[in-house]
């Protein structure tokens, strides 16, 4: 099979999704936007009133940006962190594209399905939730992705490749 992928340095946990598939589950739609945070949700609710309207948007996101933050501060402070799935593996993603990644190792069984979390690079640093299957080794598609999950994976794709053909022209100058 041949996927077109672009190198991409980002990690990933996961684990086979035979085990405790509900609660995979449970976590994917907890880190869906329909879970959102409290302060997210407010802003949602305040945009669909129109009580946004004449405010900066990039502003209003630094604004919910920097309230996400002392959140995180505060709940540092008081040893609160998030629950969290365990999972049993973690690895590098070395490339990626349009619904697959490649690992730098092989580690899938293939056909075998299983759920992880990616660390996204790009600003708000966030993990996104995906169930994928193994197509080989090293190669796994994405079945499962939340939209706006598969939206910014999308942009992040495009991004690398900007960057690897900046990178190309600047070699050969």
């Amino acid at each position: 099979m041949s996927v077109r992928l672009v190198k991409a340095p980002i990690s990933i946990a996961f684990d086979r999704q035979e085990r405790e598939s509900e609660l995979f589950l449970r976590e994917y739609h907890q880190l869906s936007e329909s879970d959102d945070d409290p302060i997210a949700q407010w802003l949602k609710r305040a945009k669909g009133r129109g009580e946004t309207a004449d405010s900066d948007p990039v502003l209003l996101n630094l604004m919910v940006e920097l309230h996400r933050k002392v959140d995180a501060l505060e709940q540092l402070i008081k040893n609160e962190t998030p629950q969290r799935v365990a999972l049993r593996q973690s690895a590098m993603i070395e490339a990626i594209g349009y619904g697959y990644f490649k690992l730098k190792e092989p580690l899938l069984s293939v056909d075998q399905h299983y759920y992880g979390r990616v660390e996204m690079p790009v600003h708000p640093k966030h993990d996104i939730a995906i169930f994928f299957v193994a197509e080989e080794s090293d190669l796994a598609k994405i079945t499962k992705i939340h939209e706006r999950d598969e939206k910014e994976w999308a942009a992040y794709l495009t991004a690398r490749e900007r960057v690897l053909i900046r990178e190309m022209r600047e070699k050969n100058r």
